[in-house]
């Protein structure tokens, strides 16, 4: 597979990255609730698709009940974004994509919820939290005084 064969599995990744770092930056204590509003639209977004019949109302409804206790819980938030990872394939195997114009759309929500869920699971820590843990700390020896 050639490098642009890669690139509606790796972009996903990026944008999951993308959207991680702009929601990081979102001080607290907004950062929690906003997440949660982005898993209530998220539980929406194939109502108008329709592609699962009736069974897109009871997800709704079950996303609503996630994205709820979200707004105390980072663990229902990250939930959140793997059922609708969950979600994604059961549609991309379908073949009633999120976006109707772009076959492979759920794919890579697929792809891109992961990334967010394990940011959320972490407990959906700010920038700076983010990047003092990435940064190796180096011990200093001990001075001896003689």
């Amino acid at each position: 597979m050639n490098l642009a064969g890669l690139l509606p599995y790796v972009m996903p990744i990026g944008i999951g990255l993308l959207v991680v770092l702009l929601l990081s930056l979102v001080p607290d204590p907004h950062r929690r609730p906003l997440n949660a509003l982005g898993i209530a639209g998220a539980g929406g977004v194939y109502f108008s698709g329709g592609g699962l019949g009736g069974w897109e109302l009871p997800f709704g409804a079950l996303m609503l009940y996630v994205a709820y206790r979200g707004l105390t819980s980072w663990t229902f938030i990250g939930i959140g974004w793997l059922l609708h990872t969950a979600w994604d394939v059961v549609h991309h195997l379908n073949g009633n994509p999120i976006l109707p114009f772009a076959h492979d759309s759920s794919l890579g929500c697929a792809i891109c919820d992961p990334v967010i869920a394990l940011w959320c699971l972490s407990g959906g820590p700010p920038l700076r939290a983010m990047v003092t843990n990435l940064v190796p700390r180096t011990k200093t020896k001990p001075t001896t005084t003689s």
